[in-house]
């Protein structure tokens, strides 16, 4: 494996489908964290537990799940094969095994940012006239910001560290699907592969851990405008 060219493109490629995951969690990550915070309905805890099934399954049963949907002849791939869309053996495959992933830790991260939002401060811009949206966007979202950046962070770490679902949906595809766990997974079946794993899996804690601390920091900064500190 070439140290300067391969490796580069493997978390290039990581990087990007980390941000591809996010792109397409962090609206649904939202409005599930919303719903779920301030929403009364009925299944409101059959729908918490949906939201929390990935945390829970093997990643290779969700990886599995997506495979069924998602398969040119599964309910969700054939709908995309009539645009020319395939999600198979694709990056955006993987972002999307990501997304699912990571989903859970987000919307819980969201919630709690939500819920920490004094339902006073809400009722009373209502009072004085301001509409369902207009206090969403100028109350809700504004105060909750500190949660859904935390969120942000905290799912990207998790989905550049997502293995078992991606390796199940889109499959080890050097240079298309290979993330850097799957290229460590790689490297450790090759008798010379030991250097290249040491690189990666630096590379690996390195993003890991700067996600890790920038959540942890939102987080503590959201503790402090909280308490007014």
């Amino acid at each position: 494996m070439n140290a300067t060219g391969g490796e580069a493109a493997i978390v290039a490629l990581t990087l990007q489908v980390g941000a591809a995951a996010m792109a397409v969690a962090l609206p649904v990550a939202f409005l599930l964290a919303w719903l779920l915070a301030r929403g009364r309905f009925p299944g409101k805890i059959v729908l918490d537990a949906l939201v929390h099934l990935p945390l829970v399954l093997p990643p290779v049963v969700t990886g599995w799940l997506l495979l069924i949907a998602f398969a040119p002849d599964g309910p969700l791939g054939a709908l995309l094969a009539r645009v020319g869309v395939s999600l198979i053996f694709r990056w955006t495959g993987a972002a999307l095994a990501a997304a699912v992933m990571a989903l859970p830790l987000m919307v819980r991260a969201i919630r709690l940012s939500i819920e920490a939002v004094d339902p006073r401060l809400e009722a009373a811009a209502r009072t004085l006239g301001a509409g369902r949206w207009r206090v969403f966007w100028t109350i809700t979202v504004p105060l909750s910001l500190p949660g859904v950046l935390a969120a942000l962070v905290l799912g990207f770490a998790r989905s550049i560290g997502e293995f078992g679902a991606t390796i199940t949906f889109v499959g080890n595809v050097p240079g298309e699907t290979q993330t850097l766990p799957l290229a460590i997974y790689s490297a450790l079946q090759s008798p010379d592969g030991e250097g290249a794993v040491t690189r990666l899996a630096v590379a690996s804690i390195a993003l890991a851990l700067a996600a890790l601390v920038a959540a942890e920091w939102l987080a503590r900064r959201q503790g402090r405008g909280r308490h007014g500190v």
